[in-house]
């Protein structure tokens, strides 16, 4: 399958995206090399392959909890965009009926 410029119309009125012209050439080539790249990845025999569905033994990614100095209240509140009586204040994310 070949992808092209109509393609990516078709894609941009189903996702209600607007692209510029410049914008749609440069997604047509990236969309159709990653699309390349998939049908290179489909021609690989993987005939008695096992199938993975999570990766054990690697040990733990994450790095060790380290004990440092904290923000003083001041300086962690000075970089908040909203705050009041010492806290952060943010939009409410539920409201009540």
């Amino acid at each position: 399958m070949s992808f092209d410029e109509a393609h990516l119309v078709d894609l941009m009125k189903l996702s209600y995206i607007d692209c510029s012209e410049e914008e749609r050439l440069a997604l047509t080539g990236h969309l159709r090399r990653v699309l390349e790249y998939i049908e290179q990845l489909q021609t690989i025999d993987t005939e008695g392959v096992e199938p993975c569905y999570r990766v054990t033994d690697i040990g733990c990614a994450l790095r060790e909890d380290v004990v440092s100095d904290m923000l003083s209240r001041d300086l962690f509140l000075a970089g908040a965009p909203a705050h009041t009586g010492g806290m952060v204040r943010v939009p409410p994310v539920m409201k009540e009926e």
